[in-house]
This record gives structure tokens, sequence and C-alpha cells, in this order.
């Protein structure tokens, strides 16, 4: 039968190789130069790509857009009886940004919405807007480039 000591050992050796082996592979890792210019393509793509955390659809396709405001209004509205405020705040802005008719959006989500969540998505939503559009106007003139 094997003691407690040595089984003791045994752990301590074996969690002490584990670690060593970690320690090695991410100090290889980091080294690689390759690894840092796909860290700063993958942070470049991250900021430049996305609004907030959200992947924006292909404007030019009706459907995809769609697709795009029921999920954001979805998302908004499990976050918000999460109670998780803020996030539910961004995805609703979204949702407004790319409706058809943001006016009746706003007026049910007015009527719906307690007092303080349905200002703090008034006062994100220019700025939600703004990155829409800039992405919109962007991804419009790279098609225009393509065509030429």
């Amino acid at each position: 039968m094997v003691s407690r000591t040595s089984l003791g050992i045994a752990a301590g050796v074996a969690g002490t190789l584990f670690v060593g082996y970690c320690v090695y592979f991410d100090r290889k890792r980091r080294s690689d130069p390759e690894f840092r210019r796909k860290l700063k393509e993958r942070r470049k793509k991250a900021k430049d790509g996305k609004v907030g955390n959200v992947q924006l659809p292909d404007f030019k396709d009706q459907e995809s857009m769609q697709r795009f405001f029921l999920q954001e209004v979805q998302k908004g509205e499990e976050l918000l009886s999460e109670g998780n405020f803020e996030d539910a705040v961004e995805h609703l802005s979204n949702a407004i940004a790319v409706c058809g008719q943001p006016q009746q959006l706003l007026a049910v989500l007015q009527q719906t919405l307690p007092p303080q969540v349905f200002h703090m998505l008034l006062q994100r939503l220019p700025a939600v807007s703004a990155r829409i559009t800039r992405t919109a106007s962007s991804s419009a003139m790279l098609a225009e480039e393509d065509v030429e």
C-alpha cells in the first residue's frame, strides 16, 4: 500500500511539473513574433469592425437587417429582464439605429421601459446612430472601390 506521504510528494511533483509546463509554453507563445502580430490584428479588428460588441449586418441585404433588428430587440429585452440596463440600452439603441421607423419604436419603448432606462437610451442613441452610419458609409465606399 502507498503511504500518504508518498502520495503527497507525487501530487506536489505533478503540480510543479504542470505549472512549469504552463510557464514554458506561455513564454514560448509570447516571444513568438507571429503571436504579437496576430494579437494586434485581432485587437484592431475587434475595435474597428464592431459597434460595442455587436457585429453589424450587411446594410444592403434587407433580410439580414431585419434579422439584426429582431436579434437586437430580443437581446435588449433579455438583458432588461436580467437587470443589466447598460447592455440592454446598447442593444436597443442598435435596433433603433437600423429601424425603418425609429419614431414609432421609440414611442413603444417610452411606454414600456422604465423612465431612467428610456432616458439612458435617448442619451446613447446619437452616438450609436453615428457609429452605424459611419460604418455603413465606409462599407458602401469599400463596395464602390471593389467595382472600379
